[in-house]
């Protein structure tokens, strides 16, 4: 199934407004955008690499941004995967038939296998996304800034801190080369977000003094092993339950609101302590990881960020971030931002879609050359969700520096269909931190 399918659809008139006012204001001013390719002039070639619900959706997100886009390759790990998600970008029902038109992959552009995305980004497209399970993200990433690619990639950008410095080092090159990079983090594009923490900017809630996020939710998906398939497949196919792969809940969906919580805090923690188990999803479909975790992380100045995530069907759910301060409290969830306390306010504008708002953001900063670079905000937002889990798994206090300067390195010694271990779940207080 196709996720995220209630994204497609038409851009807002005020977001082709925006990407467009930008567009026209470096037109005027003799800079260069994109340049003409047989797609059409003006064109933005874009390719996709990794072709699951979220890299479809993605696809879908940068049609809607602006009328210039054309998919014109495709790439992943499995064949179905590929032709799966090309059938819904030209056929499905709730792709408006505007942005089917622009989907041109034909036989030349469909690259298969585990060095597809060599091939893709050989090929002739400005902009690339990357989409496939977080593992590969350093990997990808390097090699599109190599290859002198824009980027959108999700979130998150790295598994382990050796990939976290390798997402470091080429945001660093991409930023030399005047490459813009926007990621999956679609909260710092949110209209809810971004007036709550320029009101928060200008002290609303007073000093800030601790934070308390949440990503509980029930199960998500998982596949069993089916007959034919390798380990290596099984676990590419069942990623969310490898740390290999995913990096633990934690790192994959919560990062979500760690990122917020830094971003509130204006800072990187410095020290974490943490909590976690493996209590409900026993079962060897769930691979290793945990299925809930609290940590509690300490900012410069002494501020304290409480942090909670569960995947366990039946129990109370919660998703959001409070921020707490002297004068006040920040509530924010996806649509909602309200502050509590002597500065009360609410939002109430137009928030529009923000998993296509980052996409028009992206043309727009490319189209007026001053491209974003979100690389090293997010390649710090990972580690922070890296250092939690590595604290609950060992059961060890972790400093900011350590992990950024740990050995731990979780890629496999080859890349191929064959056979793989599952690694044992972590025993907090015997798994050793590397």
């Amino acid at each position: 199934m196709i996720q995220n399918q209630d994204r497609a659809g038409e851009v807002s008139r005020r977001e082709f407004v925006k990407a467009g006012a930008l567009a026209a204001t470096a037109m005027a001013s003799g800079l260069p955008v994109f340049a003409a390719h047989a797609a059409g002039a003006d064109s933005i070639r874009v390719g996709v690499i990794g072709l699951g619900g979220r890299g479809t959706g993605a696809a879908v997100d940068s049609l809607s941004a602006s009328p210039k886009v054309r998919i014109v390759a495709l790439a992943d790990a499995f064949a179905d995967r590929l032709s799966g998600s090309l059938e819904y970008l030209k056929k499905g029902d709730d792709v408006p038939e505007e942005l089917r038109a622009r989907v041109d992959v034909p036989e030349d552009r469909r690259f298969v296998g585990f060095d597809a995305y060599k091939k893709l980004l050989a090929s002739d497209v400005d902009l690339v996304i990357l989409a496939t399970p977080p593992h590969f993200r350093p990997i990808h990433f390097e090699a599109a800034v190599a290859a002198g690619k824009h980027v959108f990639m999700e979130k998150p950008v790295a598994v382990c801190p050796a990939g976290v410095r390798r997402v470091l080092a080429a945001a660093e090159e991409a930023k030399k080369k005047s490459l813009a990079v926007v990621t999956g983090t679609q909260r710092r594009h949110e209209s809810c977000y971004l007036e709550a923490m320029k009101r928060l900017g200008e002290g609303a809630i007073g000093k800030i003094v601790s934070a308390r996020v949440y990503w509980n939710q029930g199960a998500l998906w998982s596949k069993k092993q089916e007959k034919g398939w390798s380990d290596m497949e099984w676990q590419l196919r069942n990623w969310l339950y490898f740390t290999w792969l995913s990096g633990d809940h934690i790192v994959e969906q919560h990062v979500h609101n760690l990122d917020v919580m830094n971003w509130a805090m204006g800072a990187n923690p410095v020290r974490c302590w943490a909590m976690g188990g493996r209590q409900v999803r026993t079962e060897p479909v769930f691979g290793h990881i945990f299925d809930h975790f609290a940590v509690e992380y300490e900012y410069p100045g002494g501020a304290v960020g409480n942090s909670f995530c569960r995947q366990i069907e039946g129990c109370a759910n919660r998703v959001e971030e409070n921020i707490i301060g002297t004068d006040g409290v920040l509530l924010a969830s996806s649509g909602r931002a309200e502050i509590r306390g002597k500065n009360a306010w609410k939002f109430a504008g137009e928030n529009g879609n923000p998993y296509r708002i980052e996409h028009v953001d992206l043309i727009a900063s490319i189209e007026a050359r001053k491209p974003l670079n979100e690389a090293k905000r997010i390649a710090e937002s990972t580690l922070t969700a890296i250092m939690g889990r590595m604290a609950a798994y060992t059961g060890k206090e972790i400093t900011w520096e350590a992990a950024l300067n740990s050995k731990l390195d979780l890629s496999p010694s080859k890349y191929e269909f064959g056979s793989i271990e599952v690694p044992a779940v972590a025993i907090p207080g015997k798994t050793p931190l590397i």
